[in-house]
């Protein structure tokens, strides 16, 4: 294994530990793709989730202008599910903090618990676990920035970019492995079902 993992070996600790299976799976958005993806299947196991926050953490320090604030820099998740991977990253950067936003229900806009909030000019990465749409994190990255933080960089295990992805222009972005899914809007366009291969619906 390389001291940042390759894509070949992402791929294959992912397979190992079921976190990404080959099929035909339906999406709670509608969408029908030939791939599932559950990154946190492959985080149950320390050595996995270790190996992978480590690959990451030596991604943001190749970046010099990350590496000069380090000691000041912040990880910040979009959903608690995030958290180990944003641990593991702090840990390994020796970055100063983590935290996260939250909902109160799905329908009700992100926001940070009481007595967490960023300082003025406090400068963050977005860490998570994946990014598909990108959607909670572009939430969050406005929510920091009207709180006066500075985001610095977006890093995530996996980029497996759908066709609904947010752009998020110039801001840095650092993957250890990305995957070209294919997606499909819904059954009546999706090849899969045309073929009349049985569907898996995926709760997440």
């Amino acid at each position: 294994m390389h001291l940042i993992p390759t894509q070949d070996e992402v791929v294959a600790l992912l397979r190992e530990t079921g976190a990404l299976r080959d099929g035909h799976f339906e999406y709670p958005s509608g969408l029908h793709s030939n791939e599932y993806l559950q990154v946190p299947l492959a985080l149950r196991h320390y050595q996995h989730q270790r190996l992978l926050s480590v690959g990451l953490s030596r991604l943001l320090r190749a970046n010099p202008e990350i590496r000069a604030i380090v000691p000041e820099l912040s990880i910040v998740v979009p959903a608690t599910a995030g958290l180990p991977v944003a641990f593991g990253v702090c840990e390994s950067l020796r970055a100063k903090k983590v935290y996260w936003a939250e909902r109160d229900h799905d329908d009700q806009p992100m926001h940070f618990r009481q007595y967490v909030e960023p300082e003025p000019g406090e400068q963050v990465v977005l860490v998570d676990d994946i990014l598909r749409t990108g959607t909670k994190l572009a939430e969050l990255k406005k929510l920091l920035e009207a709180n006066g933080a500075v985001v610095v960089g977006l890093a995530v295990i996996i980029y497996q970019p759908n066709p609904d992805m947010i752009g998020f222009g110039s801001l840095p972005l650092y993957y250890l492995a990305k995957l070209d899914a294919r997606y499909y809007a819904d059954a009546a366009h999706c090849e899969l079902c045309k073929r009349g291969e049985p569907v898996e619906k995926s709760w997440v």
